[in-house]
């Protein structure tokens, strides 16, 4: 489909540099709300839509600059870009880069219709991948990109067109002294040879699997675990035995009980803020299992990826027993998806090296450029700013599900981007799953997260992971919660569920 039906050689586009969206007469509540509570990027977005189906907004007119047309209407230009990006979405409007938005010459393409609830279009809420939510700062976020920018332009030509020393599997010295920074706080002490930087937690988890164990080794990791160990295992030929859990996390005895049937080469565990269960595990308990792992001949996978997340959390299991534990931590939760860049803090130089030696045969190294934008955002302070600013919006959020979802019913961290909703007897995890699609929400079920043999116990309780990070903003994580609130009060054949 063409932008614009003119012939660019005789007539340059129009422009509609001075259109303003006719939003409702209470414009909006300071919240990113408009007068009808819907929220104001998709009444701009209705605006254009309007417009265009009058005739107030032709075929290939070129809308306004968004930071203009923010300023214009006294917004945030976050607010007018998802506006645009929405346009865009309904096929209302192109973009191209250097020349501007222009109105689509021709009627827009069908596009999925978005959920309807309450007279406010909503689109799909996809909460299968647990992220962070966005806080709502503007000058944070335009930080974030000015960083990232500056420091792709502070590279040297070479280091974009080549391969880094050895690969650069072991990172570089201002990218290793901007992890022993990020780390101190969780790590004081650690020194730069037993760093490793990886491309991300999925790849540091491949590299020390493939290093740690061999195809047919049983590892052990917690009843319910990340999925994505799960898959690593799995594609290299492991058994992994899912260990008991309760509300602390592992259970020690039966974990004994465990290392003496099974003798396990490795334990993978998420200590700090466990996915999907919130759980952190009290300093006692980690004593209890770097002595058992010590008693046994056991190391441990430590994925500390949510660590920084909580400020007052116990010491990690590698600052209690560092001769046993490779730590990993990743950027992604704490800080951005987009950060592709894991830490791995080996037990000491040497196995560091053989660390580097298995990422180079896997994954082979960090990518430079993502690796720079990391490194300048710790440098710079940035990385702390985001984490405040995260951990404020997360706590806003889970304050929200306290108020509006029975206590007792779900399990939560404060600072946590996920809960974990315990179904009542009258629902199936399925049957809730399926009822929230229903209602145009995505959660996943308990089954995703089950070890593949377990000792004892249901593996797969009837509960979802909710990811409140998922949502928009704060308004429609409010609506998500009362959506759940809602389907938990009633039985599935009231709430349409076919069983």
């Amino acid at each position: 489909m063409t932008v614009m039906q003119v012939d660019h050689d005789k007539t340059e586009p129009t422009d509609a540099a001075g259109w303003t969206p006719r939003l409702a007469r209470a414009e909006t509540n300071g919240g990113g709300r408009s007068g009808k509570d819907k929220p104001v990027y998709l009444a701009i977005a209705d605006a254009i839509a309007e417009d265009v189906r009058e005739g107030r907004l032709s075929p290939g007119q070129r809308l306004p600059p968004q930071r203009a047309l923010a300023a214009r209407i006294g917004l945030d230009f976050t607010t007018v870009s998802r506006a645009y990006g929405e346009a865009r979405r309904r096929g209302l409007v192109d973009a191209h880069v250097g020349q501007g938005t222009f109105v689509r010459a021709a009627p827009p393409l069908p596009v999925a219709a978005p959920l309807v609830e309450r007279g406010t279009e909503r689109p799909f809420i996809d909460m299968t991948m647990n992220q962070p939510p966005i806080p709502d700062r503007p000058a944070l976020l335009d930080q974030l990109r000015r960083g990232a920018a500056e420091a792709v332009m502070g590279l040297e030509p070479q280091t974009l067109l080549r391969y880094p020393d050895n690969a650069g599997t072991d990172g570089g010295a201002a990218d290793k002294a901007a992890a022993l920074r990020w780390l101190a706080p969780r790590l004081p002490g650690m020194t730069a040879e037993r760093l490793t930087l990886c491309p991300g937690t999925q790849g540091a988890l491949l590299a020390l699997l493939t290093l740690l164990a061999r195809p047919g080794d049983v590892v052990c990791a917690e009843a319910l675990t990340y999925p994505g160990f799960k898959a690593v295992a799995r594609q290299l030929g492991l058994t992994v035995i899912g260990a008991p859990m309760d509300g602390d996390g592992l259970d020690p005895l039966a974990l004994r009980a465990l290392f003496e049937r099974h003798r396990p080469t490795l334990l993978y565990c998420m200590p700090t803020l466990h996915n999907p269960t919130t759980a952190t595990m009290p300093l006692e308990r980690r004593l209890a299992l770097v002595a058992l792992a010590r008693e046994f001949g056991v190391s441990i996978i430590e994925d500390d990826i949510y660590g920084p997340l909580i400020p007052d959390s116990p010491p990690p299991l590698a600052a209690l027993a560092p001769d046993r534990v490779f730590h990993v931590h990743g950027l992604a939760k704490c800080l951005s998806p987009a950060l592709r860049v894991a830490y791995v803090v080996a037990p000491d130089a040497r196995q560091a090296l053989r660390v580097t030696g298995a990422l180079r045969a896997t994954t082979l190294m960090a990518s430079p450029i993502t690796s720079a934008i990391a490194t300048r955002w710790i440098a710079d302070g940035t990385a702390d700013r985001l984490l405040a600013a995260l951990r404020e919006e997360a706590e806003a959020r889970q304050a929200l599900a306290a108020t509006l979802l029975t206590p007792g019913r779900f399990a939560a961290c404060p600072q946590g981007f996920h809960l974990w909703l315990e179904l009542p007897p009258s629902w199936t995890r399925g049957e809730f799953a399926t009822h929230l699609r229903t209602r145009g929400i995505a959660a996943v079920v308990s089954d995703t997260f089950a070890a593949g043999d377990v000792v004892s116990g249901d593996a797969a309780p009837e509960a979802l992971r909710i990811c409140l990070g998922a949502a928009a903003d704060r308004a429609e994580c409010r609506w998500v919660l009362s959506v759940i609130a809602d389907a938990l009060e009633q039985i599935p054949a009231l709430a349409g569920v076919i069983v």
